[in-house]
Parts: structure tokens; sequence; C-alpha cells
């Protein structure tokens, strides 16, 4: 053994809170909320990543930022904090980054060619018919994503609440929500 790896095992001024941890290739990478020290809310700093060799989880490396708040056409003055992401290795070989601004209840899309990006805005989850889902009367709020692929289509799970529900009230509800989308 090289060195013990302890926990926390990211440096101590690092807040990855709703940390996701994929092996992608060689290496494992977490990917998460990004806290800001003495923030005045959750979620205040851009995305960033790290990762470690799938043989060495003690040697966790910063792969630095990977998206900014601002890259989202929604918050293009980086004022909506980014709730906690989860990411997914598409069929064609590309990285799909999954997330929400603030309690819009909209999924939005970032895509990239690596596991640590740079990721650049890909688009809103949308209906069948090019709406996007969470806009529409009568939708469900949508928040904290969970991705799951296989050879064609990709599942979109989500937390859920009605929209008339309290930020507070919301994240005790504990319901989901599935939405499959084809790729094309």
């Amino acid at each position: 053994m090289k060195k013990q790896a302890f926990n926390p095992y990211l440096p101590s001024d690092e807040y990855i809170p709703d940390g996701e941890p994929y092996v992608f290739g060689d290496r494992v990478y977490v990917y998460g909320s990004h806290d800001q020290f003495n923030g005045k809310a959750f979620c205040e700093n851009d995305y960033v990543t790290w990762s470690a060799p799938i043989d060495d989880l003690a040697s966790w490396r910063y792969e630095g930022i990977i998206y900014k708040k601002n890259q989202d056409p929604h918050n293009k003055t980086g004022k909506k904090n980014m709730f906690a992401p989860d990411i997914a290795k598409g069929p064609d070989g590309q990285y799909y980054l999954y997330y929400t601004l603030g309690f819009s209840g909209v999924m939005s899309v970032a895509k990239s060619e690596t596991p640590t990006g740079p990721f650049e805005f890909y688009g809103h989850v949308k209906y069948p018919d090019g709406n996007i889902v969470g806009k529409q009367t009568g939708d469900v709020f949508q928040f904290d994503p969970g991705i799951f692929v296989d050879d064609e289509r990709v599942y979109l799970y989500s937390g859920f609440a009605p929209k008339k529900t309290s930020p507070l009230r919301l994240l005790s509800k504990g319901r989901r929500m599935l939405v499959r989308m084809f790729l094309s």
C-alpha cells in the first residue's frame, strides 16, 4: 500500500456535496454540487471534478472547472445556483452532464468529449413536441437528476414535487419521476 486514504479524501477547503463517483476508463471521477466556503447558500460555485486512478484511491487530482454557471443561457449573470448534477457516457461516446438551475424545475444538459470537460451547453430536456419539460402547465418540479443509459435510450430519473411546494418541504418528499429519452 502506498499510503492510507482518509475521509475526507478531498482537501478540507473543497466542498462537493451530493458527490457521485463514476469510473470512466482507468480513473474514478467525483461529480457533485460545489459549495462555497462561508457561502450564503448551497451550490454557489461552478462545477468541478476530481479524479483518482482506480487502483490508487489515495491519489486524487483536481481536474478543474468543467462547467461554468453562466454557460447556461438561462443563467448568463451566473446568479442561479446549480444543484446536484449527474453524468453519463452516451452510446455515441460523448459525456452528458444533467443539472438544474436553482429552483427552476427545468433539467439542462451540457456535453463534452471527455469526462473532465470542458462541457458546453447542449440544451434542455424536452417533450417530443419540442416543449421544455418543467415549463408546461401541470409539469412537476424536477431537481437532482439520476441518469441511466442503455444501448439506445437515456433514462432520466428526477426528484420532483408539486410546483407550489416550498424548497424545504420539497426535499423531504422523497418521490421520483422517470423520463425516457430516445437518442437520435
